[in-house]
């Protein structure tokens, strides 16, 4: 569920009517799709929106809950540093026994899981995905990319 109506820029509310509907969890990521402005203050809510569903509303664990809201935060810098996406898109699901977060953005291009060296002071993101996911992944849209994590959760 995103929070639309029109602006010249992005065609939506501005950034900040995106960002206060998420940050005030009037926006349920697991009832469709949260639509958040392609800027720095949408990492925290992507952060807040992970946290409450996982904690609050589904009772997991401390350190599922926090793993999750890393991994979201790494998929999100992502999107912000590489896709140049005006705005994105996150869901959350629960099934039995697992939980599943995608970022979706219009960029095609794929990220890489690179090699990186202990003093670079960027790059860590994905390797910190495959290293905590129990499975992660990109999977092509006809328009970008859906870039996921999944985490067990116990049924």
């Amino acid at each position: 569920m995103a929070v639309t109506t029109s602006s010249p820029r992005t065609g939506l509310d501005n950034d900040h009517e995106l960002l206060r509907a998420a940050m005030d969890l009037r926006c349920d990521a697991t009832a469709g799709e949260v639509e958040l402005p392609g800027r720095p203050e949408a990492a925290a809510a992507a952060r807040r929106l992970t946290r409450v569903h996982f904690h609050n509303r589904w009772g997991l664990s401390s350190e599922l809950t926090d793993n999750a809201v890393l991994l979201i935060s790494e998929l999100v810098n992502n999107v912000l540093q590489h896709s140049g996406a005006v705005t994105f898109t996150v869901r959350v699901r629960r099934r039995r026994g697992w939980v599943r977060i995608e970022v979706r953005d219009p960029s095609r291009s794929l990220p890489c899981l690179l090699p990186v060296g202990a003093l670079e002071p960027t790059g860590r993101g994905l390797c910190l995905v495959n290293h905590l996911a129990d499975r992660w992944g990109v999977d092509l849209l006809p328009r970008g990319k859906s870039t996921w994590f999944e985490l067990r959760a116990g049924s």
